[in-house]
């Protein structure tokens, strides 16, 4: 009863809207007074949770994803990706989504990507006649893959919970990732396959090359970062380091950045390192409640006496996930739900691989989806799209995006060849 009220009052805190660091560390702290633990074994599990060198890597990819938003380098890839479409019936439906997967490979994280892009491709697409219910639903939707795609934060975060390499899950999220890529393109060509006043723009070589030349610089970003880190050059910490020093030496550059935004940008990038530390420090004391209670062991038991067949029990995961990620966002849900269910996985030989790239896919579905949907919030702000609309535009992607996550589910071959061959497991 003690845990029942501990857990019941977390949701309650976090549906309060009381920070999520707050919510689990306040009622977790009361149970561990209560079950006689004294105050500073709290503390040294938080220091513990936070104390990890694969975690070095966030602040770096954060600072890698604050910069890219200041240095110009969207607008780069969108021209760029603009003219290798051209001439493609509902090409700017296409770019959108070109343009995130490039933007993915720095950033890590689907805010970032959803502020910055949005706000450059949903009124590039009403200008050209696209409804802004639509424009703004796939600028949120293709904003997900920055979650799968390595470098994504939300696998730092599994990772380090629940100690698999970091390097091996980027790896396997890598697939995955594309599949969202294919199933995203597919519900675009049939939105677009019967509207001719959406035909694209002539094809031209020189519009190609010129733009071409531009993003030269941001192009070698992701093969520094993602080569490194799968090529066995870099830790992801190191790739991380390099990737960060690396994108600012380009806003120099480009003259988009100056020495007097440093201390912004450094600001920034620490206050979102910050709230994800502190996030993790209180999951490590929830985990030891929940280690204390048995709550893995006695979750797997009564799982196997329902089925014994790991396919069953990931659909039964999603159904879970994909709830859990409704009312709390991705990396608090990541915290929560990694401790419980890692455990369990193994008990059904579930690869630990292949069970991260599932947990990740289930939960980014939930920056989608009311009330919590972090993305749906970002791109209403930053496009002045009235929050209802961004949903109408949203859901006829959530098929696609479900199917996606089906297909991965159902063939765990798809998460771990990559990492197979490039010796990681």
């Amino acid at each position: 009863m003690t845990l029942a009220a501990c857990v019941l009052a977390i949701i309650v805190l976090m549906f309060l809207r009381v920070p999520v660091a707050f919510a689990i560390l306040g009622p977790c702290l009361v149970f561990m007074v209560a079950a006689g633990a004294s105050e500073g074994l709290a503390t040294r599990q938080m220091l513990s949770g936070v104390n990890s060198f694969p975690l070095l890597a966030v602040p770096l990819f954060v600072l890698v994803g604050v910069v890219a938003n200041r240095s110009g380098i969207a607008t780069r890839m969108f021209d760029f990706v603009a003219a290798l479409f051209g001439r493609v019936r509902g090409s700017l439906g296409y770019v959108t989504l070109g343009v995130n997967v490039g933007f993915s490979w720095m950033s890590g994280s689907a805010l970032a990507d959803a502020a910055a892009l949005g706000k450059l491709m949903v009124p590039a697409m009403v200008q050209k006649g696209y409804p802004k219910p639509f424009s703004a639903g796939l600028s949120a939707t293709s904003s997900l893959i920055a979650g799968v795609m390595p470098p994504s934060i939300p696998a730092i975060l599994y990772a380090s919970i629940a100690m698999v390499s970091t390097s091996a899950l980027f790896a396997a999220s890598v697939i995955p990732a594309f599949i969202m890529v294919l199933c995203i393109a597919v519900a675009i060509w049939f939105f677009v396959r019967a509207r001719k006043e959406l035909d694209g723009e002539a094809f031209a070589w020189s519009r190609v090359g010129r733009t071409a030349v531009r993003v030269i610089g941001p192009a070698i970003t992701p093969i520094i970062i993602l080569g490194g880190i799968l090529g066995g050059i870099f830790t992801p910490t190191e790739a991380a380091g390099a990737g960060a020093l690396y994108i600012l030496a380009l806003g120099f550059t480009y003259r988009t950045i100056r020495l007097r935004d440093l201390p912004g940008i450094f600001v920034e990038a620490a206050l979102t390192t910050a709230s994800v530390m502190f996030i993790l420090g209180a999951s490590a004391v929830l985990s030891w409640v929940l280690a204390r209670e048995q709550v893995p062991r006695r979750l797997a038991e009564l799982l196997l006496g329902i089925t014994d067949n790991p396919i069953v029990f990931l659909l039964l995961v999603n159904v879970a996930l994909l709830l859990l990620g409704i009312f709390i966002e991705t990396g608090p849900a990541i915290v929560i739900a990694a401790p419980i269910l890692y455990p369990v996985a193994e008990a059904f030989g579930v690869d630990p691989l292949h069970f991260g790239v599932v947990v990740i896919m289930n939960l980014i579905l939930g920056l989608l989806s009311p009330p919590v949907g972090g993305v749906l919030f970002v791109v209403s702000g930053v496009t002045k799209t009235p929050l209802n609309q961004v949903i109408a535009g949203v859901w006829p992607f959530f098929i696609p995006l479900l199917g996606a996550l089906l297909i991965v589910t159902l063939w765990p071959e798809l998460s771990l060849w990559l990492p197979r061959v490039l010796g990681l497991t």
